[in-house]
């Protein structure tokens, strides 16, 4: 097991933290920032732990959200579509944009891309990529939008920072809300957007607390919990 520095406890000891103790949003992004020590741009990420059964298929929580200030992150785009919707694509920003010969591509390697897209009527030919996208997370899903004819405006907010999320086996949703070089403010944005999706996609048939516990923490630093009832004071 690897052993713990002493950067990684200093903030212990600041924050005086502990794991049953949580904060107002804007101590929490405040202290993470401040916390800040290493010299790279760390990503804060968010971890929302959901009161979901995820074995049942109508508890399933899954979707999309554009965050007002990206993710800071460079966002490289495959689209695959035909005729007028491969200008389309290439007009709204994407990177790369085929058919059968970039199905070959990726079949033989090719992975510079970090978001797929495509049109229904590819969705039959792509298939056969199911087992190269699939594990990664970037098959196109129509439940999250990026199976569509609509490619210029996906791409668009693929291109924004529009970001796509789901509850693992353990219920829990992970994603990034940007860099620490955002500040406070965007980043606040950024995870309230977030929240407010999740929100909104709460399976009828949950039953009980929906958002049992929310922490957020940057790349190298320590969880802060979130006080669950002032967020949603705050959201209201």
């Amino acid at each position: 097991m690897a052993r713990r520095g002493k950067n990684y406890f200093s903030p212990l000891k600041t924050l005086n933290t502990d794991k049953n103790k949580s904060y107002a949003i804007d101590e929490a992004l405040d202290s993470i920032i401040d916390l800040h020590y290493v010299k790279f741009d760390e990503s804060v990420d968010i971890a929302i732990n959901l009161g979901i059964d995820v074995k049942k298929n109508d508890q399933q929580v899954r979707g999309a959200v554009l965050l007002p200030h990206g993710t800071g992150k460079e966002v490289k785009i495959l689209v695959f579509a035909k005729g007028e919707k491969e200008r389309e694509a290439l007009t709204a920003g994407a990177d790369y944009v085929g058919q059968e010969d970039m199905i070959t591509k990726v079949q033989q390697g090719f992975m510079d891309f970090n978001r797929v897209v495509a049109t229904p009527d590819m969705m039959a030919s792509i298939g056969k990529l199911g087992k190269i996208l699939g594990p990664r997370g970037l098959m196109p899903n129509s439940k999250v939008g990026t199976v569509t004819f609509e490619i210029g405006k996906v791409v668009k907010e693929l291109k924004e920072g529009k970001i796509e999320f789901k509850a693992e086996k353990n219920g829990i949703i992970h994603a990034s809300l940007g860099k620490i070089s955002f500040g406070p403010l965007k980043l606040k944005d950024n995870c309230m957007a977030l929240i407010e999706m999740v929100n909104r996609l709460k399976p009828a048939s949950s039953k009980g607390v929906y958002i049992k516990r929310i922490s957020l923490s940057s790349t190298m630093g320590i969880g802060i919990n979130l006080d669950i009832i002032k967020l949603r004071n705050e959201a209201m």
